[in-house]
């Protein structure tokens, strides 16, 4: 597993411009729920969890899926995230958070 600055829940704290870790009807958690969006914050070495949890939070709220890969834009794992999201049209909008 590779080594992080901070651990994940650190990234949501200082960028989420809205709720963090909402508890929703099903009992999962989204990261960070805004008036428009339901978040998911990952590392990108786990880019696929984070599509689904993404698609399975915006079913659950009703809003717009989120996904905020910490690393960079040049990892494997946002590439191989964009990458799916364009080829299937995915209502998903993708970003990046540097570690």
């Amino acid at each position: 597993m590779p080594l992080h600055a901070q651990p994940e829940a650190w990234y949501v704290e200082q960028s989420c411009n809205g709720r963090v870790e909402v508890r929703l009807s099903d009992r999962t958690r989204v990261d960070c729920l805004t008036d428009e969006y339901a978040i998911e914050y990952d590392f990108t070495h786990k880019w696929a969890e984070a599509i689904g949890q993404a698609l399975h939070y915006s079913l659950m709220t009703g809003k717009s899926a989120g996904i905020v890969l910490i690393g960079s834009q040049g990892d494997a794992g946002y590439k191989r995230a964009k990458d799916v999201i364009d080829f299937y049209e995915l209502p998903i909008v993708l970003n990046t958070l540097r570690r």
